[in-house]
């Protein structure tokens, strides 16, 4: 059974339990089997948190953490080279597990090549990508919440996702919960991260 396995690194109030989720529900909608979880360490602002999607063709039997990620999303890029404790213990670096030709995805203003080093990937089939998620955040929503310009950037770089189903999923299941301003906000925050991420 072959699975698509994503793991998200950030820190509390970054939105990445919220961008799994987004990204879980998307992918139902075009029909796929998802599963959508978090892990939290210690609960506390600016604790580090991760979360797992797992997609698929056909149902997940498997029900546990992703510790072999194919896709690896960073939104804070102060966890690299930290180990992650707490809750967390089994994921103690941001790159473990990550498959050969693994995905990297990071929230900064940093080039790929910078990234590259940083993340001390040796690999040749790594691919790492960058975008200032902060930034996109900050000009669309207002406040640093680098999850939605990170999916924008997902869909861009992996294709696991269309930035059309991210988009359509997020003004439907989120219209009632946020005024229009916070879900137009969040639309133009996805569609500057597909356009602005970029990849070696």
């Amino acid at each position: 059974m072959a699975y698509i396995e994503i793991r998200w690194h950030g820190r509390a109030q970054q939105g990445i339990v919220t961008a799994a989720k987004i990204l879980g529900e998307a992918c139902l909608r075009i029909g796929k089997y998802v599963q959508a979880f978090p892990e939290f360490g210690p609960e506390r602002m600016g604790a580090p948190v991760a979360a797992y999607n797992r997609i698929s063709d056909e149902p997940i039997r498997l029900h546990c953490r992703v510790t072999e990620p194919k896709y690896v999303l960073i939104a804070d890029p102060t966890l690299i080279g930290m180990a992650l404790s707490g809750g967390l213990e089994a994921s103690s670096g941001v790159t473990d597990g990550a498959s050969d030709d693994a995905v990297f995805i990071v929230n900064t203003p940093k080039s790929p090549e910078e990234m590259r080093a940083e993340l001390g990937l040796k690999g040749k089939r790594d691919h790492v990508y960058t975008l200032d998620a902060s930034k996109i955040s900050l000009e669309a929503i207002g406040r640093n919440m680098p999850n939605t310009p990170m999916l924008g950037a997902l869909a861009k770089a992996t294709g696991v996702i269309t930035l059309d189903a991210l988009m359509d999923n997020f003004k439907e299941n989120y219209s009632k919960k946020f005024s229009s301003k916070v879900v137009e906000g969040n639309v133009a925050a996805m569609n500057k991260g597909f356009n602005e991420v970029k990849g070696e």
